[in-house]
């Protein structure tokens, strides 16, 4: 009389288990649940990277910013900085900026209600800055 060597186990009264089929089903939900901590940590991480940029901002000393906007006119780079909510303009000698710069300045003068003719624009109050910097 021949034996049948396949693993067979009683789960309960007239079920059983092949060995074999666990044991796929136990990986195929521990790789469910591995991919699923992948995606939570992911989401954390996006997270506190974007807490941490919006904590930056808001501890920015008074001479630096982020650059939201900028255009160049008449051999200035005209710059609109967020410094933790306090938006605010600098006007640079030109230099290559782009939107999200973290950019520091030496600043020079401000002027109020200084209307720039190339730009046709009015700037309630805009700062004149002999240079900046931007930081990484």
């Amino acid at each position: 009389m021949e034996q049948n060597h396949a693993a067979v186990y009683d789960t309960a009264p007239g079920q059983t288990a092949f060995f074999g089929v666990s044991m796929k089903i136990s990986a195929f939900f521990a790789v469910l649940l591995v991919g699923c901590l992948s995606l939570n940590i992911a989401h954390a991480s996006a997270s506190a990277q974007d807490a941490s940029k919006a904590t930056q901002a808001a501890k920015l000393a008074d001479n630096e910013g982020i650059v939201v906007s900028h255009m160049d006119a008449g051999g200035y780079t005209y710059m609109e900085l967020d410094n933790g909510g306090n938006k605010f303009w600098i006007a640079a000698p030109t230099t290559t900026v782009n939107n999200g710069d973290h950019v520091r300045f030496v600043e020079n003068m401000v002027m109020t209600n200084f209307t720039s003719k190339t730009l046709n624009r009015t700037f309630s109050t805009l700062i004149f800055v002999t240079s900046t910097e931007i930081k990484k």
